[in-house]
């Protein structure tokens, strides 16, 4: 049986949607998995102007380690005019991110199509849920 856990199982999947990067992350995006996680943010963000959406529908956890990966890829695409969205159904996460302080600073998707589709500055984190397991003692 795979196992889920980010810091030991498969790496993020990268495919090309048009001018869009997606990246799929899977299992947990925890401290032991951010080091490895980076590398590939990082170098989809080095070049002008990045349009990357990070599928999250299958991360079943993630802690300040993860976030820590998320804003430090999209602070990059920032400084380069570029973009960064979340693709995710689950309201967990979007309650992670409000109670992190973070509701406002990425745009969260439900589907791909609405990802790819959303003029930039689109859908904000705000609203409500519970579930996803989130560490907060960071």
């Amino acid at each position: 049986m795979p196992d889920e856990h980010s810091g030991t199982g498969p790496g993020p999947v990268e495919r090309s949607v048009g001018d869009t990067t997606v990246l799929a992350v899977r299992g947990e995006i925890d401290i032991a998995a951010a080091p490895r996680l980076t590398a590939r943010p990082d170098a989809l963000t080095a070049a002008p102007s990045p349009d990357v959406v990070v599928d999250l529908r299958a991360t079943s956890f993630i802690d300040c380690a993860g976030l820590r990966v998320l804003c430090r890829a999209r602070s990059r695409a920032e400084e380069l005019d570029g973009r960064r969205r979340l693709l995710t159904a689950d309201p967990r996460f979007r309650w992670i991110l409000r109670h992190a302080g973070l509701a406002d600073a990425f745009e969260v998707h439900t589907s791909l199509t609405e990802a790819l589709r959303a003029a930039p500055g689109g859908s904000r984190a705000s609203d409500g849920g519970r579930g996803l397991r989130f560490l907060p003692a960071c």
